[in-house]
């Protein structure tokens, strides 16, 4: 059984997705396992450093040939994968509903394409899921974003000169990302409040020591872990409780996705307008359309005075940690699998039929095919 770590070839990616410590594991395991020359250096992880632990430095070229299963953090470009043998498997975020196009290809070249973003929500499953543990520090890095361009300071400070106000920080969406973002602005000494389409959400807000902002009639039931979309009716009422409360803030982080379709809109121009000169929006969305009108992937743009940060990408600009979270993603996952006797992992149906995008040739997950 080899395992290859490919180098990620995509603009701005800096993670890896296996480190020294998951190539030790593999390899108790009875796993060998290639590594593209150079595919940790932008994590901070030498090439000698995945030699010590076991690992063979090849090309890609050779590191692709006869591999077994090949580990990437997003999907490697099909046409970067010549040699790559029939049945292999691809373990990365394929971002299945954005890209159709190259999950086609990986049909093509006969792989079987695991989309590690469509691990199931169960209980079982939490060490694998790249969501989470990438979501965490997204969560993280927003809020220490925003205090950088935030002209002010997040603690109230009481000095003999006067007294410094505690900023007023406003988190939308209470997932993974907005849970941590939550705790990082109350560990950084702001008042933190959130809202969220799931009431029960509530309680996870209270016991962070934030305050729930939230109106009864937007209880949005969704499956997996997420919320569903809004009625329109749901929609007008959630804008009247976002504009009644965001003037008033500082920062605001966004972190509303909703998996196969553009992210919800949650602030508009009109209620940027209402905030004060100086604040800082970071939409945590802003790759899937975004949740602030006039957000841009990639880009901090000025709107009435408001700094909108469209966040990109946010896990790779901390390599060496997000990297390390993934990789034990990606090992406890096949980990999980792995059958002594065939020195392989064989995985069963519930996780199986819900991460396996394509099989011999053709697509064959139910999400995708109805999408």
């Amino acid at each position: 059984m080899k395992i290859a770590v490919l180098k990620e070839l995509a603009d701005g990616e800096t993670r890896v997705s296996a480190t020294p410590e998951t190539v030790k594991k593999f390899a108790k395991l009875g796993a060998s396992i290639s590594v593209e020359k150079g595919a940790g250096e932008s994590a901070s992880i030498s090439d000698a450093e995945f030699e010590e632990a076991g690992a063979a430095l090849e090309t890609r070229a050779a590191a692709i040939k006869d591999a077994d299963i090949l580990l990437g953090i997003q999907g490697p470009d099909p046409k970067s994968l010549k040699g790559i043998k029939k049945g292999a498997w691809i373990a990365a975020s394929l971002n299945p509903f954005g890209e159709r196009d190259r999950i086609d290809a990986y049909a093509k070249l006969g792989v079987e394409a695991l989309a590690m973003e469509f691990m199931p929500r169960i209980t079982r499953a939490q060490s694998m899921d790249i969501l989470s543990s990438q979501s965490n520090l997204s969560g993280y890095k927003a809020v220490v974003l925003a205090g950088a361009e935030y002209g002010r300071a997040f603690p109230m400070m009481m000095t003999a000169a006067g007294t410094v106000n505690a900023a007023k920080c406003f988190v939308m969406g209470v997932g993974v990302a907005g849970l941590q973002a939550i705790a990082t602005a109350r560990r950084l000494g702001a008042q933190v409040s959130a809202t969220d389409v799931r009431p029960e959400t509530a309680e996870q807000i209270e016991s962070l020591g934030a305050k729930p902002i939230f109106d009864d009639d937007l209880a949005s039931d969704g499956e997996g872990g997420y919320a569903a979309e809004l009625t329109d009716e749901q929609k007008a009422k959630q804008a009247e409780l976002v504009s009644s409360h965001i003037s008033k803030q500082d920062i605001v982080i966004t972190t509303a996705l909703i998996p196969g379709r553009p992210a919800p809109r949650l602030v508009s121009d009109a209620q940027i307008a209402t905030m004060k000169a100086g604040s800082v929006i970071v939409d945590l969305a802003a790759e899937q359309g975004g949740n602030v009108e006039g957000a841009i992937s990639g880009e901090t743009v000025v709107k009435h005075g408001v700094k909108i940060i469209g966040a990109k990408n946010m896990p790779a600009t901390m390599a060496a940690d997000s990297s390390a979270l993934f990789a034990r993603n990606h090992y406890n996952f096949l980990s999980a699998f792995w059958d002594e006797e065939n020195g392989k992992p064989v995985l069963d149906e519930e996780i199986g039929d819900a991460i396996r995008l394509t099989k011999d040739g053709a697509v064959v997950n139910e999400r995708l095919l109805a999408n």
